[in-house]
C-alpha cells in the first residue's frame, strides 16, 4: 500500500492513496483523507474522563461534482475524540485521474470496492467486527451510496448520517416512468449525456452566504460551478438506487437525516436560494429517509442550503448543533454515561 502523505487541505490533514486495479480508462484509485489534530481534549483524560467520542471513527463520503474540503465538519469530530477519515471516491477530486470520466459508474454498489478499501486502511473490517464503533456520514449522492451500503451491510456500521441525502429523484411521480427509457440509453449508449439545466445558482449561493469565520478554500476543477455532466449509465444507477430506496432499506443502526426546511426551484436567481435547498425536493427526501431502516431522526434546519454545513452562519451553526444533539444521544445510549462536549463546532 502506498503511504500517507500530505494533502492539499494543509498540515491538519493526510491523504492515502488506495490502488483499486483498472477498468477501460486506465488505472482506478480512491483517495482516503485523515485528519491530524492537536489533542484539543487532553485535559479530560488527565482527570480520568474519555472524550465523548474516544473509541469512534467517521467515513464521510461526498456527493456528486464534489470532493472532501470541510475542514470545520473534521473538527467537530476529532475535537470531541473520533478519528475522522474523508474518501474521495474514484474519479472525483484527489481520485480523477487524466482521460478518465468525471464521476462515472454504471451501478453505485461499485463503490463497495471504494469503501471495502478505506476500511481497510483505517484498520476496519466490512463486517463490522472491531472494538472501534464506525459512524458513516454522506452528503447527497453519497448519502444515497452509504445508505445502499449499510442496507447491504448489516451490522458494519454504528450510525449513519446523511446530510441532504439523495433519496429520491427531483420529480418523483416521473421516476418510474423514466426509468426504463433512461435503462435503455445506458445499455446502448452509457457514456450518453443526459439533458440538464445547471445556471450555476447553487455554488453561487454558497458564496453569498459565506461565514469569513469558516472560510473554504475549494478548487473548481473538482468542484465546479456548474455540476459535472450527466451520463446515461450513471443516472441509470441513480435512478436504480432511488428504486431500491422506494422499495424499503434495512440499516440497523440508527440513522439521522439533515435536511433544509425548505426547497426553492432553481429556475432564476433570487435571494430565496440562499435560505433553502435548491437541489434536491426536501419534502420528498424527508418521506424516503423513513424507509432507511427502524431507527429514524429527521432535522429539519430553517435557512439551510443544499449541503447544509454550507449555510449562512446562523443555520450552519444550528446544523452543528443539530447533530452535536443527536451524536450525544447516540453515545448516551451506546456507550452509557458520556461527557457533554462543550460547543458545537
Amino acid at each position: 500500500m502506498a503511504d500517507w502523505i500530505a494533502d492539499v487541505l494543509g498540515d491538519e490533514f493526510e491523504q492515502l492513496t488506495l490502488d483499486l486495479g483498472a477498468d477501460d480508462q486506465g488505472p482506478v484509485v480512491a483517495t482516503l483523507v485523515r485528519a491530524l489534530p492537536a489533542d484539543e481534549r487532553w485535559w479530560d483524560r488527565v482527570r480520568g474522563r474519555r472524550p465523548l467520542l474516544d473509541g469512534v471513527d467517521v467515513l464521510y463520503i461526498h456527493g456528486w461534482s464534489d470532493y472532501f474540503f470541510q475542514k470545520r465538519l473534521a473538527r467537530f469530530w476529532t475535537s470531541r475524540g473520533a478519528r475522522f477519515f474523508a474518501l474521495d471516491l474514484r474519479k472525483y477530486g484527489r481520485s480523477l485521474r487524466e482521460g478518465q470520466t468525471p464521476g462515472y459508474v454504471a451501478d453505485l454498489a461499485t463503490y463497495d470496492e471504494d469503501i471495502a478499501a478505506a476500511l481497510s486502511a483505517m484498520g476496519h473490517a466490512v463486517d463490522g467486527s472491531d472494538a472501534r464503533r464506525l459512524v458513516l456520514l454522506g452528503h447527497s449522492t453519497g448519502g444515497l451510496t452509504l445508505s445502499l451500503w449499510a442496507s447491504r451491510h448489516p451490522g458494519a456500521a454504528d450510525a449513519v448520517i446523511l446530510n441532504s441525502p439523495w433519496l429520491e429523484f427531483q420529480i418523483a411521480p416521473v421516476r418510474a416512468a423514466l426509468a426504463p427509457v433512461v435503462e435503455l440509453q445506458a445499455r446502448i449508449r452509457p457514456l450518453e449525456v443526459a439533458p440538464q439545466i445547471d445556471l450555476g445558482f447553487y455554488t453561487r449561493a454558497q458564496q453569498e452566504v459565506a461565514d469569513p469565520d469558516d472560510p473554504m478554500d475549494v478548487n473548481p476543477l473538482w468542484r465546479p460551478a456548474q455540476t459535472m455532466a450527466v451520463y446515461a449509465g450513471w443516472l441509470h444507477a441513480i435512478l436504480s438506487g432511488h428504486r431500491t430506496v422506494a422499495s424499503g432499506l434495512s440499516i440497523s443502526a440508527p440513522v439521522c437525516v439533515l435536511l433544509s426546511a425548505r426547497s426553492v426551484p432553481p429556475t432564476r436567481w433570487s435571494a430565496d436560494l440562499t435560505a433553502a435547498d435548491s437541489v434536491l425536493v426536501v419534502d420528498d427526501i424527508a418521506r424516503a429517509a423513513l424507509r432507511l431502516g427502524p431507527s429514524v431522526t429527521v432535522e429539519r434546519i430553517d435557512g439551510a442550503l443544499h449541503d447544509v454545513f454550507l449555510s449562512r452562519h446562523d443555520a450552519r451553526e444550528d446544523a452543528y448543533r443539530r447533530l452535536d444533539r443527536w451524536v450525544t444521544g447516540w453515545c448516551a445510549i451506546a456507550a452509557g454515561p458520556v461527557t457533554r462536549s462543550a460547543s458545537p463546532g
